[in-house]
């Protein structure tokens, strides 16, 4: 009767044992973890809130849209950096205020709320001012390397203590402060050589990040708009004619001075339609009931940015791809295509470097270059992304809690169009950039493996194995 089933019998004691959240559910008993905790106990351990001044969740900020200091949520954190790509924001005051939850160099952030988003890790590497909100947690450690335990957290074995910590089971799943306290992280001697990956990592991303923000000053520069400032003129008069006429717009927010002045600095030199460059074509959306935790990678528009592809919190079952096998291979995007966002976070690019097996939401249109003579993708895409095109699609887009932008005003987005040369040298700079960025993630993951190397045979194979992989870098 019980054939196939995993089971685990446990006494009382052990159930209590080096459990704080007293949890009894046979999800946290799994043999799958009970194996991984063992292993790691193996060796010599000691708890996280042993090892750090602090372990907390964040508070609830008052979020001002005119502040200037960033406020991190979880989508600001994902494969162990941290970015400041579209934050909710803070005052100085409330900054002022929060002075408990103000981030420093070091600190570890992680992720503590969402079926699918817990346990994202991001490593603060800089001293900028910037706090984080009630759905992310803080371990900031003050007797052993920062670098560390963030390679031990992102390693597999600290993947999955992470995820035998969460609770909610279908629902909101959680992650508790608590919990992360508990957890144990094993001690090595070469803890500081595993860090200083991690450090040289994050200062090759930091390398990557500059070269693509001189891309992006190389644009401005070319098209005479770098000390572009928006007019804060609030009232713009136009006739019936001018304004329903041409756009059949009626909101008052269209027609802001500031949305006119941005559109006539690109006419008024080289430019085309976005049309006129680009195919443009749609994916699906196969609904909920197709999604599984494993599967073909399905991407929504929260699971990339202007710099990449993360892991996506769904994937389609088998099922539905083998029903519809035509249709995903013709979905699947080719090198050459840009990913381009039409709601949510509206008007984000990414180029794809190779063909990729995965298929996107609705939400995420794919343009492809008519004619690379006339422009380069790799220019598109920073095009797109810029302040000329951001403008667009918040004068477009705006207006609406979910912000939706029609594929018809997409298609009449105005773009730049600079000397060939200049789009390569701008092309260059990106490819740069993302070789860099290739280079971290790469260092990153050989200090996730001497995690686990350490952990499952010695420090002193793992310390060979790390000089060999590492003596052409460092």
């Amino acid at each position: 009767m019980l054939e196939g089933l995993e089971i685990s019998i446990k006494n009382l004691s052990e159930v209590y044992f080096d459990n704080p959240t007293l949890r009894y559910d046979s999800e946290y008993f799994k043999k799958e973890y009970t194996t991984i905790i063992g292993t790691i106990l193996s060796n010599e351990c000691e708890k996280v809130d042993d090892l750090s001044s602090w372990v907390t969740q964040g508070p609830n900020p008052i979020f001002n849209e005119d502040g200037n200091i960033p406020c991190l949520t979880g989508r600001n954190i994902n494969n162990g950096t941290v970015n400041y790509n579209n934050p909710d924001y803070v005052d100085s005051n409330e900054y002022g205020s929060l002075k408990r939850f103000q981030l420093k160099k070091g600190d570890t952030l992680i992720t503590l709320k969402g079926k699918g988003s817990i346990g994202k890790i991001g490593y603060v590497t800089d001293e900028r001012p910037a706090i984080f909100s009630r759905d992310v947690g803080i371990i900031r450690p003050n007797a052993i390397n920062s670098g560390y335990v963030n390679a031990y957290i992102l390693s597999e074995y600290g993947k999955k203590v992470i995820e035998r910590g969460e609770t909610g089971g279908t629902g909101q799943s959680t992650l508790t402060t608590s919990y992360l306290k508990n957890i144990d992280i094993p001690r090595f001697s070469i803890e500081s050589n595993i860090g200083d990956l991690v450090e040289l990592s994050e200062e090759i991303l930091k390398k990557s990040q500059d070269t693509y923000q001189q891309a992006e000053q190389l644009l401005l520069q070319e098209i005479d708009l770098q000390d572009f400032i928006p007019s804060q003129e609030p009232v713009n008069v136009k006739s019936f004619q001018e304004s329903f006429g041409k756009s059949g717009r009626l909101d008052a927010e269209y027609y802001q001075v500031k949305y006119e002045e941005m559109v006539s600095e690109i006419t008024r030199q080289n430019h085309d339609k976005l049309h006129n460059l680009v195919e443009i074509s749609k994916s699906i959306e196969p609904g909920s009931a197709n999604y599984e935790e494993y599967g073909l990678p399905f991407i929504r528009v929260s699971d990339y940015s202007k710099f990449g592809v993360t892991t996506p919190d769904k994937y389609l079952s088998d099922s539905f791809v083998l029903q519809n096998k035509e249709l995903i291979k013709s979905l699947k995007p080719k090198k050459g295509t840009i990913l381009f966002s039409k709601d949510g976070s509206v008007g984000t690019a990414y180029h794809l470097r190779e063909d990729k097996s995965f298929i996107t939401s609705g939400a995420i249109l794919h343009l492809k270059v008519k004619d690379e003579s006339k422009i380069i993708p790799e220019y598109l895409t920073l095009a797109l992304n810029s302040k000329v095109v951001k403008m667009q699609a918040e004068r477009d887009a705006g207006g609406s809690i979910i912000l939706h932008w029609r594929v018809g005003e997409i298609e009449n987005i105005v773009v730049p169009i600079i000397p060939t040369n200049k789009q390569r040298e701008i092309a260059e700079l990106i490819e740069q950039s993302f070789s860099l960025k290739k280079q971290s993630e790469h260092l990153l993951e050989i200090a996730k493996q001497a995690v686990e190397m350490a952990i499952e045979y010695n420090e002193t194979a793992t310390m060979e194995w790390l000089k060999e992989r590492t003596k052409d870098i460092i």
